[in-house]
Parts: structure tokens; sequence; C-alpha cells
């Protein structure tokens, strides 16, 4: 060993390493800041964004099915962008934009999951059992 090995830290930290962890140290603004107040914040929207539809469908609040289930789906998509947000910590100015991209390709997948779920929801009734009609003139 030669003599500057005993200069440094040990974990190769300090003014010897050029990872001075002091302020200004160069992150900017695009480190994320994990708090408990964000965690909760995004507990108490997602137990929201549960307990509404549970109530929109035990209530029955809307006459109509269908209507139910847009706003089912739209709750949703809402529930996905607050995970997104406050529990995978995704916006547009961390990792250099990479999380943006991550965004948007997430946001592609569920409006692809969300129209194939509509459309499986509205032709289930004449796609999946057809002979179920006749039936009832069976003896």
């Amino acid at each position: 060993m030669s003599a500057h090995d005993d200069t440094l830290p040990a974990h190769g930290h300090g003014p010897a390493s050029g990872h001075d962890h002091g302020h200004g140290h160069g992150h900017g603004e695009s480190e994320i800041h994990i708090s408990l107040g964000g965690y909760v914040t995004g507990f108490v929207l997602s137990v929201i964004l549960t307990a509404i539809p549970f109530w929109l469908v035990m209530g029955r609040v809307f006459e109509q099915s269908s209507t139910t289930a847009m706003v089912l789906l739209a709750l949703g998509a809402v529930q996905i962008v607050v995970h997104m947000i406050y529990f995978l910590h995704l916006n547009a100015r961390s990792e250099g934009g990479w999380n943006m991209l991550a965004l948007i390709f997430t946001l592609v997948l569920v409006v692809i999951t969300l129209t194939g779920t509509l459309w499986v929801m509205f032709h289930l009734n004449s796609n999946m059992m057809p002979g179920m009609h006749t039936t009832k003139t069976l003896p």
C-alpha cells in the first residue's frame, strides 16, 4: 500500500474523491425527495379511489351499468396515475427524461387495456354463449 491510501475515507467519499456531499453537489432538482407525507398522501388517495368504486357498485348509484363501468374505468386510470406519481416516483424531471418515456409507454398500455376491457364488456353478452338465448324454448 502506498502513503496515499491512508488519506482516503473508508467509502471513497470526501474531498479527495470528488464526492463532497454538502450543498451544491450538482444533483439539482432531478433528485427524488421521498417523504412520509408523500406516501401518506398516496395511500389516502388510493383508499379513496378504491372506496368510491366499491360504493358505486354496491349502492347501485347509476341506473345503467355502462355508466358505472365508464366511471369505474376512469377512477381506475386516476388510481394508476396516483400510484405512478406517489409510489413509483415517475415524473418528467427525474432520470434525464427516461421516466417520462416510461410514463408515456404506461399511458399507451393503459389506453390499450381500457379499450380492450370496454370491448369485451360490451360484446360479452353476444359473443360468449350465443346458445344460451335458445334454451328458453326447451321443454
